[in-house]
């Protein structure tokens, strides 16, 4: 197992060390709950890195935006040069939900802009999660939301070593299958192209790397990493594993059980709304599901497949779809970063993606198993974690209330406190200026 290996030239000051040595001796006691409780400017995103590279645990670091993530992420980059740190935030630019207002009988589309960059981020951060033990993820509430089966996901990699017989034909059908595209002009991330016996292979969570693989017979010959620009050999490489190019991908066999289980209850629905003489919501759910699964039979997806997640792994009505925390081991710790937002936001993820979803149920536009293709509700969220520090200089009740321990870092790592604070009433205020 890696080690996490903190870089830094500077040492924990001030009260950071006392408050180091009470986090991480919660952690090795197992304490679930504990607060972080430190003033502005007093260093607490040094604490958390120096509580990581102690207890050695793999970390959910969860912050209330995209800016505050981002922070966060090139801060702890830097002091773990040599272990995985990632960033899984939303990778939407511009998203507008799908939604029906029944009041003017208005139904918006959904349309989204998906940034290429933090797709790539996002990949990368769950086959780090796959492949190694010394990760940190630094996300946003994003990580709550449902997301395709860390077991599937797994199970559909393709695996190439220098020397294993595999005829390139199966090489070539497993990258479709796992929904590579192929472009021999247009290279770039999630498509391969074929030169001969030579394939190559843009990896969906690379930037500035691709593989080439050279085949002599039914046999792999050769692996190497290339600059994808301009095709110059880099490495030689001895084996790659090559992860799916969506995290929704699926074997043939679990896409026809789910296709045979959405048509179940396409048919249930139609007969719901026949039976209360709801004859254009019957017919609209009937054209649109049918449409769906068309795409999925002839393209192996559909837009909105998310709506579908349910029985595409097989789950039960109700019951929480998997989320990044699945791709997680066991034993793992998870920071709430400025916990007196954070939390709240967590909190308030379910009931707002619920209110939504239940009128486009309710009108025909999708099927109830869309209900559950939604975030994680806190008591699902806090039950699917071991260990929580909340981190804040003002936590809430609830972080409070369930600590099971409160290190204060009130001293300033330069030594400075805040200044005396007067408050004066707003009459005569003009005399306090002068």
């Amino acid at each position: 197992m890696a080690e996490f290996k903190l870089v830094s030239d500077l040492a924990p000051c001030g009260d950071q060390p006392s408050a180091i040595e009470q986090l991480v001796e919660g952690v090795r006691q197992g304490l679930r709950h504990m607060v972080l409780l430190g003033v502005t400017g007093s260093g607490k995103t040094f604490t958390m890195a120096h509580t990581i590279a102690r207890v050695q645990k793999p970390a959910l670091i969860i912050a209330p935006n995209k800016t505050l993530a981002a922070q966060l992420y090139g801060e702890l980059k830097k002091l773990f040069p040599h272990n995985a740190v990632e960033y899984f935030v939303s990778y939407y630019d511009y998203y507008q939900p799908e939604a029906y207002i029944p009041q003017s009988d208005t139904y918006i589309a959904k349309d989204a802009h998906i940034n290429e960059q933090i797709d790539k981020m996002r990949h990368s951060a769950t086959r780090s999660l796959l492949d190694r033990d010394d990760v940190i993820i630094v996300a946003s509430v994003s990580c709550i939301y449902g997301l395709g089966s860390p077991e599937a996901y797994h199970g559909m990699l393709l695996y190439v070593e220098r020397g294993m017989t595999l005829p390139r034909e199966e090489v070539l059908k497993k990258l479709v299958e796992i929904h590579y595209e192929r472009g021999d002009y247009d290279f770039s991330r999630a498509h391969f192209r074929v030169r001969g016996d030579v394939v190559d292979v843009y990896p969906v969570h690379e930037e500035e790397r691709a593989v080439r693989i050279h085949f002599f017979g039914d046999g792999v010959e050769a692996i190497q990493e290339i600059d994808p620009l301009t095709g110059r050999a880099l490495h030689e490489l001895n084996r790659v594993t090559i992860y799916p190019a969506t995290h929704y991908v699926t074997t043939v066999d679990v896409r026809e059980r789910a296709i045979r289980r959405i048509n179940e209850e396409l048919k249930e629905r139609i007969e719901f709304f026949r039976s209360r003489n709801k004859l254009l919501e019957a017919q609209r759910i009937e054209e649109r599901t049918h449409f769906d699964l068309e795409m999925m039979i002839e393209m192996g997806y559909c837009h909105g497949i998310e709506n579908y997640s349910r029985h595409l792994t097989g789950r039960a009505p109700g019951e929480p779809p998997p989320t990044l925390l699945d791709y997680f081991p066991k034993d793992f710790l998870t920071i709430l970063d400025e916990s007196h937002i954070t939390v709240p936001q967590l909190n308030g993820m379910y009931n707002g993606d619920r209110s939504r979803k239940e009128t486009l149920v309710q009108y025909g536009f999708r099927l109830p198993s869309a209900l559950d293709n939604r975030p994680l509700k806190f008591e699902e969220f806090d039950q699917r974690v071991r260990q929580v520090i909340y981190v804040s200089a003002t936590p809430g009740p609830y972080e409070l209330g369930k600590a099971e321990r409160v290190a204060e870092q009130i001293i300033r790592p330069t030594g400075l406190t805040d200044p005396e604070i007067i408050v004066r009433p707003a009459t005569n205020q003009v005399d306090d200026l002068l």
